[in-house]
């Protein structure tokens, strides 16, 4: 496992042999929230982790931008090498764009419970990102004591479990690795699909897989029309007993899933 730092952007990579798979993080997350499933495919494909922009351990932005985001993850990649890539949630919406304006370098593409479409309500995350600025972080000894202070902002634990891998020891005290001042203040772009910013794109006609979570309402019959508008060969699977989060919901049923659709046929 090594890591590297482009410029702004932090990645980490596994394995040295096989087709070359990229993993691209939801809201709130980190490249190395896919390690498991990093070091299962290892063995046979190259991964690259990356951390998006205003996360984990890559730069800050001023603005929130899915069409500007995706054009500098696009420098990461070649089209002598084009990738597998699998983007959850945000990162999803970055990798959509991503294929459809730099079409050579994804050879196929991954969105995991997320549509190509505008979500007008983000009241949850906004909840989500109030409670972790209202955190009192030079008030906390352990990290215990910041369980305890986003019990009422993430009352599920293993939500709140995985917005506190965002803290981070500095120095003497803690400090959130997220931008969430430009979270909180662009929550909407969050929840928005750049349509009018794709520029002259056409429709991305790799394979792609659509993965939801039977429990998320981020996947749904009503999108499935914009959806193979943009991603004319895309194939939905939806897990059971899963939520937003499927890969971390349904581990082992993901990487069959996605095992599955890397080692098929173009």
């Amino acid at each position: 496992m090594s890591a590297v730092t482009t410029d702004d952007i932090y990645t980490t990579n596994l394995g040295e042999v096989g087709p070359r798979v990229v993993f691209f993080h939801g809201l709130f997350g980190q490249g190395k929230n896919w390690t498991q499933i990093a070091k299962s495919l290892a063995p046979d494909h190259r991964v690259t982790l990356v951390d998006m922009p205003n996360h984990g351990r890559s730069g800050w932005t001023e603005h929130l931008d899915y069409v500007a985001f995706a054009d500098r993850l696009a420098e990461l990649f070649s089209a002598e090498d084009p990738v597998a890539l699998v983007g959850h949630s945000m990162g999803g919406k970055i990798a959509m764009v991503l294929a459809l304006r730099h079409p050579e370098l994804v050879e196929r593409l991954v969105v995991v419970d997320m549509s190509p479409v505008v979500y007008a309500n983000g009241s949850e995350f906004g909840g989500f990102i109030a409670g972790m600025q209202s955190m009192d972080l030079d008030r906390l000894e352990r990290r215990t004591d910041a369980d305890a202070a986003l019990a009422q902002a993430a009352p599920n634990t293993t939500v709140r479990s995985f917005l506190l891998q965002n803290l981070r020891r500095d120095g003497d005290g803690w400090r959130w690795q997220p931008n969430l001042d430009l979270l909180a203040r662009e929550l909407d772009v969050l929840g928005s699909w750049p349509e009018e910013r794709l520029g002259d794109v056409s429709p991305y006609d790799g394979r792609v897989l659509w993965i939801a979570g039977a429990r998320s309402p981020y996947v749904t019959d009503d999108y499935a029309p914009a959806m193979l508008r943009w991603f004319p060969r895309a194939a939905r699977i939806t897990v059971k007993d899963a939520g937003h989060w499927v890969h971390s919901e349904q581990p082992e049923i993901f990487q069959q899933v996605l095992r599955r659709f890397l080692a098929a046929g173009s």
